[in-house]
């Protein structure tokens, strides 16, 4: 109902399509009397007559806005009756006034009319029929889906129809008989949703393709929700910078700085010790000094007389404890007294009321005189007991505290009051005393710092050299220690290389002897037997291998064996691969083939592993130029022939 009341008053009439005056009062009086809105100055209820020709220009714009009110309206409503009664005829121009009436009751039904525009005319929906559902409104919708709109349809005929909602920032019109409307406001949104039902028929025609049943429904648009985004963003901005404020509004203003501690400020602080208005700004100075850790030895004198003047300070504070103590019996005593006299004019006043209440002048009061009498009486003496039990406590209370005091403690105090005179000057005698003690131990103490200083200049010149050349002899012997650390290691290392060359040595020379031996022992049989040169160069050969195969063997024995079990089944693997390859394979391919087996295994790995072990693997170059190549070939069995 809210939402068809929105979308009724949204529907604006152009004050230039109107054929009548302004100032014409006649004219005026009917239309209010069409629109069914009592005049101003009439009583009585809204005034519905018949609508004039159908074909008038005036009907057609304001037929839309009539609601279905005729079983309560007066028919037959004259047109001069505000002429006739003297009525101010009304413009319904001015700001509060318009030609769409307020919304109706909830409890009366909306009724939806025809309405006729330049191009097209719509019709309501069956009244009988549900509302038309919508979807859940998107945040910030701004946009409507219109469907069901005629083939025949245009731009500017929708426009014309949906821009009595508010103003259109832009229509997309598809070739389905849909199309999309974005407003300006959200609020518009509403009326445009009071469409939906209503059959749109353009012009007089007839056919199928000029007529349509719309359905607007809200539409979700990413312009929409970012706008939306946008101005949730901006308040958010604008509620942390509110509670910013407020909290900068609210924090305690930032202490004043404290100064650093020197002679001249510590002269300035303790005059302002002294005076009362600057003593708590001084205090905190004094605390912040102390607690910074500026109290020394030779500032030790200064802090002592500036702590003496706080001291000081607390015996005024108890002077003037015992004057506020004083004024507050005096104020307690004005307070009991002014308490008494209050409470006796409540007596005569509860003593009036028991006067008038009384048989002689009781009688001559009315009922409801006597009535405020006795409330009035029994309020009295609610307030009288209640101000007599007040005073009583406070006369209990100074009983209770007559009774704590001891019988010599008044005394005491009176003579502590008549002579403040003499304990102030006394007071005042015994702190000149103590401030010239203070004075000659300070000089006493610096005195004392002035001889330690001068004993002390040159003792430490010496020790600052005496320290420089042991901290310079440290640190070179320090440097020296890792140097000899570095050497020794060096050391150890040729002693282990050349044990290791030694034992080389020896070895190959007891194989050149037995070599020797064996190789006369040969040459002897030779001949002896009378054998040819060609047997002595076999026998030169053997021997030489001999050799090649002892050294073969040493290198061997100085060479790394296979790390890991992962190794020797790579050099299986590759050794089958190159004896099917008799022509050898390059590395690639090599590589190639182990990847199918291990993806982890790179070429450079395989080719190190190659290059360890020369008496299975040998390398050889194949081509020329442009089409050499490198391939590995495997040579373990013609090791093993040779040897």
């Amino acid at each position: 109902m809210a939402a068809a009341a929105d979308g009724l008053g949204s529907i604006a009439i152009d004050t230039t399509q109107l054929n009548m005056s302004v100032t014409d009062p006649t004219a005026w009086a009917t239309a209010m009397n069409n629109l069914g809105m009592v005049p101003v100055g009439l009583a009585g209820q809204q005034l519905v007559t018949a609508l004039p020709e159908e074909n008038s220009e005036s009907c057609t714009l304001l037929k839309p806005a009539i609601f279905a009110l005729d079983s309560i309206c007066v028919p037959g409503f004259d047109p001069s009756l505000s002429m006739m009664t003297g009525i101010t005829p009304i413009n319904p121009m001015i700001p509060g006034m318009g030609l769409v009436p307020p919304p109706p009751p909830t409890d009366v039904p909306v009724v939806k009319e025809i309405i006729h525009c330049k191009s097209c005319t719509l019709f309501p929906p069956n009244p009988n029929l549900p509302p038309p559902s919508t979807r859940e409104r998107p945040p910030g919708c701004k946009t409507v889906f219109v469907g069901g709109l005629p083939e025949n349809a245009t731009e500017e005929i929708i426009q014309e129809v949906f821009e009595q909602c508010g103003d259109i920032t832009a229509i997309r019109k598809s070739k389905k008989n849909f199309c999309h409307i974005r407003f300006a406001e959200e609020f518009m949104v509403d009326k445009a949703i009071y469409l939906s039902g209503y059959r749109m028929r353009l012009g007089s025609s007839t056919d199928k393709k000029d007529s349509g049943r719309l359905h607007v429904d809200f539409a979700q648009a990413r312009d929409d929700f970012y706008e939306w985004e946008c101005k949730q963003r901006m308040l958010a901005r604008e509620e942390r910078h509110r509670r910013k404020m407020e909290e900068d509004r609210l924090r305690p203003p930032s202490p004043p700085a404290i100064m650093h501690y020197s002679e001249h400020e510590a002269a300035l602080l303790a005059e302002k010790l002294k005076d009362d208005s600057k003593f708590s700004e001084a205090i905190t100075v004094l605390l912040t000094w102390i607690e910074r850790g500026e109290v020394n030895r030779r500032s030790a004198n200064q802090f002592y007389s500036m702590v003496q003047s706080a001291n000081s300070h607390v015996r005024q504070l108890m002077n003037e404890k015992a004057a506020h103590e004083q004024e507050m019996e005096q104020a307690k005593e004005s307070f009991k007294n002014a308490l008494t006299g209050i409470l006796t004019q409540f007596e005569q006043i509860v003593a009036v009321f028991n006067a008038s209440t009384r048989q002689k002048a009781w009688d001559h009061f009315s009922k409801a005189q006597r009535k405020n009498i006795d409330i009035w009486r029994k309020h009295s003496e609610e307030l009288r007991n209640a101000h007599s039990e007040q005073l009583m406590g406070i006369r209990r209370e100074e009983e209770m505290e007559m009774s704590d005091d001891d019988s010599g403690d008044n005394p005491t105090k009176k003579l502590r009051v008549d002579d403040s005179a003499l304990a102030a000057q006394a007071y005042a005698l015994k702190e000149e005393n103590d401030s010239l003690r203070w004075q000659l131990d300070a000089y006493r103490n610096e005195v004392e710092l002035l001889k330690q200083e001068k004993g002390q200049l040159f003792r430490t010149e010496e020790s600052l050299t005496k320290d420089q050349q042991l901290q310079f002899l440290q640190q070179t012997m320090q440097g020296m220690q890792q140097q000899l650390l570095s050497i020794q290691e060096e050391l150890n290392n040729k002693k282990s290389e050349l044990e290791q060359a030694k034992e080389e040595q020896t070895h190959t020379q007891a194989m050149l002897k037995v070599l020797q031996e064996q190789l006369k022992s040969a040459k002897e049989l030779a001949e002896i037997n009378g054998h040819d040169e060609s047997q002595a160069n076999e026998i030169n050969v053997l021997t030489v291998a001999l050799v090649n195969q002892d050294r073969e063997k040493n290198s061997e024995k100085r060479s790394p064996g296979l790390k890991s079990e992962k190794e020797a089944l790579l050099i299986g693997i590759i050794s089958t691969f190159l004896h099917v390859h008799p022509f050898g394979a390059n590395i690639e391919y090599l590589w190639s083939y182990m990847q199918q087996l291990d993806s982890r295994i790179s070429a450079n790995e395989i080719e190190m592993l190659l290059m360890r072990l020369p008496r299975m693997f040998k390398q050889e170059f194949t081509g020329v130029g442009a089409t050499l190549e490198k391939r590995w070939k495997f040579c373990a069995f013609e090791g093993i022939k040779t040897v």
